[in-house]
């Protein structure tokens, strides 16, 4: 079972890496443009395909499941609101980035600031990704397929530590061959590649563990065992001690959201690639649709291992792997966690991709050698993007022991989402409000947001009214301070966003009515499964 499985996975995984190689090995790579926005080329399509595999790693897979595990449906609200934040993104937020034709969220910041604000938001995301977002996405990764393919047995190696430390690194360094050797538009394309393998897999998961549930009686005998025995488990409206109660919903975890599918760089860089506007709203809102069906494969799982294993003494972050080795059969597997892995990668190199894309273009080109040629610009990025990569593959076993990998995600993400996000919209949507006022926001908010997380006696104050109550309150705390500051200290000369001319900016027209029902569906969901 085990080599018809590892053949399986090296199989799948090889060909995924073939087809991909086919057909991008003649894109341009040397020139800015061609690396970091694959020179503004990209289709609906490959931007959906790409926001779903860059959002679906194994954080998403094993971290949600596994909060699935814990605490049921509820969880879906990452999934679900997301919806609400994707349309927001093709309405409003993404008319404006094509308009001002940037490549980083920080440019924008620049365009609409100074080269201050653009240098402390470009440090910010920096440290945010190569703390946090890396490391989780290869810790998680790492977890992920240990549970899957059984790696204590098939390696041999019975040392939890080393085998974490092994798989961490390999997945590490291919991650980081595709993105450094690549640019974005191989990054799109290996993503929507396996984005199709992704769905496919989560589907069949789901119908072979309730398979599992009935003991071969059927799918729907299955849900119908599943309803029966876990009713508390499969309702959509969180109560005040799970991870995500439900008036949380329209504060912290909107906001989290909404930056995230915003103003997220690892995210919203493949639409700054967007052929034009239009291509880049029907991407947007395909994501959209495809996040609808997230608790299917992201949440379902999670309740279904809690029904056969709960009792077996599994945590919650090992679940969904032991669920797929258990219920799949040995080809599936292997196809399966080929798919995961190209889930890791994805995310991997998307966000290693963006962060060489922060550091080299506000960075390199604009502080530390503002008159680098093209090919200077890109060759710092993949020799920073090393440096990066090992850092990650070094912090991320570090990471072993956290009670639930994706709260601890969302935890540390609000940190430096709700400054960045405060500081665009703010930006966005006034004319005078001056530079000073968002270089407060960016450094002011994001020690505020520490401190409540973890000096006392300030971290009391997130355990009293929430944490995503706390990072709200903070929110309009900054908003109020910039739009305070914009009245008492305000630009000399209203700011006007010029259009650059990068794209064609005429819109989708069924783009409105396309969010609405969208918007539509979200609260039919919660409707449906509410308790």
């Amino acid at each position: 079972m085990h080599t018809l499985t590892l053949l399986s996975f090296l199989f799948f995984t090889g060909l995924v890496a073939l087809i991909t190689w086919r057909i991008t090995r003649r894109d341009d790579h040397s020139s800015t443009s061609g690396f970091f926005l694959a020179g503004r080329s990209l289709t609906f399509p490959l931007i959906a395909g790409s926001l779903l595999m860059t959002n679906l790693s194994t954080e998403q897979m094993v971290g949600l499941n596994g909060s699935a595990f814990s605490d049921g449906l509820s969880v879906m609200a990452w999934e679900v609101v997301a919806v609400i934040a994707l349309v927001a993104l093709a309405l409003f937020f993404l008319p404006r980035f094509l308009r001002s034709g940037i490549a980083t969220v920080p440019q924008l910041l620049e365009i609409r600031f100074d080269r201050g604000t653009q240098l402390i938001c470009n440090i910010i995301f920096l440290i945010a990704y190569a703390v946090i977002l890396l490391p989780i996405i290869l810790y998680s990764g790492a977890i992920g397929l240990q549970g899957m393919l059984d790696l204590q047995s098939l390696t041999g190696i019975q040392s939890d530590t080393v085998l974490l430390w092994l798989t961490v690194w390999i997945v590490g360094i291919i991650g980081s061959i595709y993105a450094l050797f690549g640019g974005l538009r191989t990054v799109a394309v290996s993503d929507t590649l396996n984005c199709i393998g992704l769905l496919i897999g989560g589907f069949v998961v789901v119908y072979f563990g309730l398979q599992a549930v009935s003991d071969s009686g059927g799918v729907l005998a299955g849900w119908d065992i599943l309803k029966d025995s876990n009713p508390d488990k499969l309702n959509s409206i969180g109560g005040s001690d799970q991870q995500v109660p439900f008036f949380t919903l329209f504060t912290g975890v909107l906001l989290i959201n909404v930056f995230y599918w915003t103003t997220n760089q690892q995210i919203i860089q493949r639409t700054f690639a967007a052929k034009n506007l239009a291509e880049g709203q029907k991407g947007v809102l395909l994501t959209g649709l495809f996040k609808l069906l997230g608790p299917l494969y992201l949440v379902l799982p999670g309740i279904i291992a809690y029904h056969l294993y709960a009792d077996q003494g599994i945590k919650a972050d090992e679940a969904y792997g032991h669920l797929v080795f258990n219920v799949l059969p040995a080809p599936l597997t292997g196809f399966f966690a080929a798919v995961m892995v190209g889930a890791i990668l994805s995310s991997f190199n998307s966000a290693l991709n963006s962060t060489t894309t922060l550091f080299s273009l506000g960075m390199y080109k604009s502080v530390l050698k503002k008159d680098a040629s093209e090919e200077e610009v890109v060759k710092s990025s993949k020799v920073f993007g090393w440096i990066m990569a090992v850092f990650a593959m070094i912090l991320a076993p570090l990471l072993a022991g956290q009670d639930s990998l994706f709260g601890y995600l969302q935890k540390m993400n609000a940190i430096y989402f709700i400054p960045i996000l405060a500081v665009v919209l703010v930006g966005l949507l006034t004319r005078r409000v001056p530079a000073m006022a968002a270089k407060i926001a960016l450094v002011g908010g994001c020690l505020l947001i520490f401190a409540g997380y973890f000096i006392p006696p300030f971290n009391k104050l997130p355990e009293i009214m929430h944490e995503f109550h706390f990072v709200t309150l903070i929110f309009v705390l900054l908003v109020a301070m910039m739009l305070l500051v914009g009245k008492l200290r305000p630009r000399r000369e209203a700011w006007t966003h010029q259009d650059v001319g990068a794209v064609d900016l005429t819109p989708w027209k069924g783009a409105i009515p396309a969010g609405a029902v969208l918007v539509v569906l979200v609260i039919a969901i919660y409707a449906a499964f509410a308790g």
